[in-house]
């Protein structure tokens, strides 16, 4: 499986950007596929995922962000509104091959196998 992000760019805080996540092969729409982000500095967090379990979000996120899917265009969106300056950061889309379970919400990065190169998001203030 092959990712691509896109939609990363530059915006004032209060504005809003859509991220893609573009996913090779036939069995792309059965994965679970989450969005991490990485502040400079910092770790690599979670932000939201979305499978046929449902949808999590971050706190830090929640009300603001939404995720979703085209399974016709084998892609998932991060629709980010609201956007602050503390959003910005390289963010990454990841794609579960493995099982997924009702009722579990996959936020780890070693719940993903396959992660795409990062999008910078840039919220200046």
């Amino acid at each position: 499986v092959q990712l691509q992000a896109s939609g990363g760019g530059l915006v004032q805080a209060g504005g809003s950007l859509r991220l893609s996540c573009a996913g090779s092969g036939r069995t792309f729409n059965m994965y679970g596929v989450g969005w991490f982000r990485r502040a400079p500095g910092e770790e690599r967090e979670f932000v939201a995922t979305i499978s046929w379990t449902g949808k999590y979000y971050s706190d830090s996120v929640k009300g603001r962000f939404t995720i979703s899917r085209d399974n016709a265009k084998n892609t998932v969106y991060l629709q980010m509104d609201s956007l602050r300056p503390e959003d910005t950061a390289v963010y990454y889309c990841a794609a579960r091959g493995r099982g997924l379970s009702s009722g579990t919400y996959y936020s780890r990065v070693d719940d993903y196998d396959y992660w795409g190169q990062g999008t910078q998001v840039t919220v200046s203030s």
